[in-house]
Parts: structure tokens; C-alpha cells; sequence
């Protein structure tokens, strides 16, 4: 079969796969979309039913166009990220072709040669846009055990969903969190295991917290040194944002833990790590407060003092006198839920354009090893919010214009 020829081949219809459509389409480069789903598939195939975002809509979104499901201020539903970027794909008249996977990509002369389930493409360019999130990451430390259901948090739906008993979860980022919430509200006993994060207020004297990360210039932090690219931050939008404060949590209802170290017997083995984890996070939480009240006084901004927000509850004796060994069926523990991330997976494209690690090797996004691909997406690809909308967005527009560059070279 002859290849379809195309100048430019974008691989995802994501936030990122859409983003450089709308670039590629703004300096006239030809180029096609193609998606294995449907767009920003992920959005309503792998995440829990009372998702919302993590950003008020003014932010999290691309320019050009607005969130029309919710006010500015609120945060959208998870029906609605997909449903806005299917309309902005409609709105630029992105050439996206959903249904088809990417089976092996092959360099060649003029570029890439690429395999697909709907037949070979060829293209001078190639753009990786499938996402930080590719494979769920469940680490191997509990058994699989009759009586005892275990989910990655992309599988996690509702509480109805589990079956009768006490819910342990594993991990403490904005997904860990927010499904430990919903589960302790919904009359679950709940165990959180918490691991070292960040946790910033949700707003501060009339401000979310998006908006101070921008004013304090910290979305364009740089990653410090590779491996340092991910980084927990425990912050939610639901039930209409509030700042997480996890001795709130156990005053409702929740039992925190230590970091899992290891299973024998049913009986988990608990690092003593969960007040170090604490304390570092409210020591975060603090200097972001600190900083705040410095840029407001250092410009003489009219905004409201907030001292309440430095009020940290006593510890709880989950703090105090942790938890080293969980016995499961004690407990009565039937579910965990390892919100735990993912790792990439990159099976699909075979050049040699990672590292000894399997990450990608990129300068900002540009392939060090392999003339004319890029990547885009992935977290602190040029700076903090190269995985957000908005960042995203940003980085799509200079990959453009590093693509239109070359062509003129070429």
C-alpha cells in the first residue's frame, strides 16, 4: 500500500495533540492528528465519575476560547474538558482522525516512515503527543489475594463500584486525596497512605492558587536536574475547591499511614515517614503563604489579609504514634486503590531517542538524537506547566514555529 504523505504527523488528540494542531494550522504547515480513541478520550474512559479540574476554567483552558459549560471561577466537570477540546478541534478544523493507532514509526531519508492501523503514513515531521499519563503504575507489593480487590485509580469509578468493607489508598496526590474524600463521605472506612508532596492553598486572600504560582513566577520554573520532572501536589477543585489539610481529613473520619514498604501475610509493612511528610508539606504551604504577603506588600496590592490560612490543627494520633503494620482483614480491608502514576511507554515508537532510562531526550521538547521529532505534553518539558492546558498550549506554539523554522532551512 502506498503511504499517505503528510509534512507533519502529530500522534495523540489530547490537550497537546489539539494545541499543536492549532499552531501547526496558524503558520499554514500541513499536518494530520491521528488518535487510537477518540479525542481527549482519556478524560472519559480512565477517570472517576465526580472528576473535576484541579484549575477554575479562566485558567485551564486554551486561547480563543472559553469554558460555556461552567462560570469562570468554577471547576470544570469531567465531561466538560473533553467536550471543550472536541469543540476547539471543531472550531480550528483540526485534520484529526480518531481511531487509529500508531503501530511502529521507522526513520527514513525524507523523515518518518509510519505504520498504523489504517495504513502506512509517511511525514517529514513527527510530534509524540500522547501524555505524561500512558501506563498506570501499580507497584508489585501486595499479592493478589482472594477477597482483596486492587485498582489503579484510572480504574476507580465510584464507591458503589467496590465491594463491602474498608478502602486502603495509596498515594496522596490530587487523585489519592480526592477519591479518599469521596470514599470517607460515602461512609467508607478510609486509610490514606501519604507520600512526600507539595500542598498549596486553594485560594489566599481572594486569589486561587493558579493565579498565585503565576504572579510568584513559579509556572515558569525550569525542572531542577532529570528525575526531578514529577513532583505530588495535593490540591483539589472538589466540591468547589478547598485547600487540602490532611488532619481535617482524619478529624472526619480518615486514618493516615506511612508510605507502603511491603506486604507478608496480608499484614503491610508502613515506612515512618508519615509526619516527615506532614510537616514538609505545611512547611511548603507556608512559605507560599509568606511569599504572597511579600509580593503584595513589595507592589501595594488591595488584597484582603488572610491569617486564618496559617492555622494548622494539632496532630492526630495517626501522627503522633503512626502506624507501622496494617493487617488487611483486621481492618477489613477488601479494596486498595494505588493512585500511584504511570510510566511511559513509548512501545510505538521505535528510534533511538531515549535515554538509559527510556525517557525521552529532548531540549525542551526538541529530540537531541532525531532530526525533526519533538515531544510535548510531558511534565516541566521547558517549565512547571508544560502539562497544563494553558502550558501546554505554550509550548505547542514555540514546537511550531521550531517546525516552520526547519522547513525554510530544509
Amino acid at each position: 500500500m502506498q503511504a499517505e504523505r503528510t509534512e507533519v504527523l502529530v500522534v495523540g488528540a489530547g490537550q497537546a495533540g489539539i494545541a499543536m494542531s492549532a499552531h501547526l494550522t496558524r503558520l499554514n504547515i500541513p499536518h494530520l492528528v491521528v488518535e487510537r480513541d477518540r479525542i481527549a478520550g482519556r478524560w472519559r474512559s480512565a477517570r472517576w465519575d465526580s472528576l473535576v479540574a484541579n484549575g477554575p476554567a479562566w485558567h485551564d483552558r486554551f486561547r480563543g476560547m472559553d469554558f460555556t459549560t461552567c462560570g469562570p471561577d468554577d471547576f470544570p466537570a469531567k465531561e466538560d474538558v473533553p467536550d471543550y477540546f472536541e469543540a476547539y478541534a471543531r472550531m480550528i478544523a483540526a485534520p484529526v482522525r480518531c481511531g487509529v493507532e500508531v503501530i511502529s514509526v521507522v526513520q527514513g531519508a525524507q523523515g518518518f516512515q509510519v505504520e498504523t492501523s489504517a495504513g502506512p503514513i509517511a511525514a517529514r515531521g513527527l510530534v509524540s503527543a500522547t501524555g505524561p499519563f500512558q501506563k498506570p503504575l501499580v507497584p508489585a507489593i501486595v499479592p493478589q489475594t482472594p477477597g482483596l480487590t486492587q485498582m489503579h485509580s484510572t480504574a476507580y469509578r465510584n464507591p458503589g463500584q467496590l465491594p463491602e468493607g474498608a478502602v486502603l489508598v495509596v498515594g496522596s496526590g490530587s487523585s489519592g486525596t480526592q477519591i479518599a474524600d469521596e470514599l470517607n463521605r460515602a461512609g467508607r472506612g478510609v486509610f490514606l497512605s501519604v507520600g512526600p508532596h507539595d500542598r498549596p492553598m486553594r485560594r489566599y486572600r481572594g486569589k486561587d492558587f493558579v493565579w498565585w504560582l503565576g504572579q510568584l513566577g513559579k509556572w515558569d520554573l525550569e525542572a531542577p536536574h532529570p528525575g526531578m520532572e514529577h513532583v505530588t501536589i495535593a490540591v483539589s477543585g472538589a466540591y468547589g475547591g478547598r485547600t487540602i489539610e490532611f488532619r481535617a481529613l482524619v478529624a472526619e473520619g480518615l486514618t493516615l499511614l506511612g508510605r507502603v514498604e511491603g506486604c507478608v501475610d496480608g499484614v503491610l509493612r508502613l515506612a515512618d515517614d508519615l509526619s516527615r511528610n506532614i510537616h514538609a508539606g505545611d512547611r511548603y504551604h507556608l512559605a507560599l503563604l509568606d511569599e504572597a504577603d511579600a509580593h503584595v506588600a513589595r507592589l501595594g496590592l488591595d488584597l484582603p489579609p488572610e491569617p486564618g490560612a496559617r492555622a494548622i490543627p494539632p496532630d492526630p494520633p495517626c501522627l503522633t504514634d503512626p502506624i507501622r503494620h496494617l493487617d488487611l482483614r483486621a481492618e477489613q480491608i477488601t479494596s486498595i486503590i494505588w493512585a500511584t502514576g504511570f510510566s511511559l511507554d513509548y512501545g510505538w515508537l521505535g528510534l533511538d531517542a531515549f535515554d538509559e532510562k527510556g525517557r525521552p531526550d529532548h531540549d525542551k521538547g526538541v529530540s537531541r538524537r532525531i532530526p525533526g521529532l519533538y515531544f510535548l505534553g510531558l511534565p516541566w518539558l521547558s517549565h512547571r506547566g508544560s502539562s497544563f492546558i494553558w502550558g501546554c498550549w505554550r509550548d505547542a506554539g514555540r514546537l511550531a514555529e521550531d517546525i516552520a523554522a526547519r522547513r525554510t532551512k530544509d
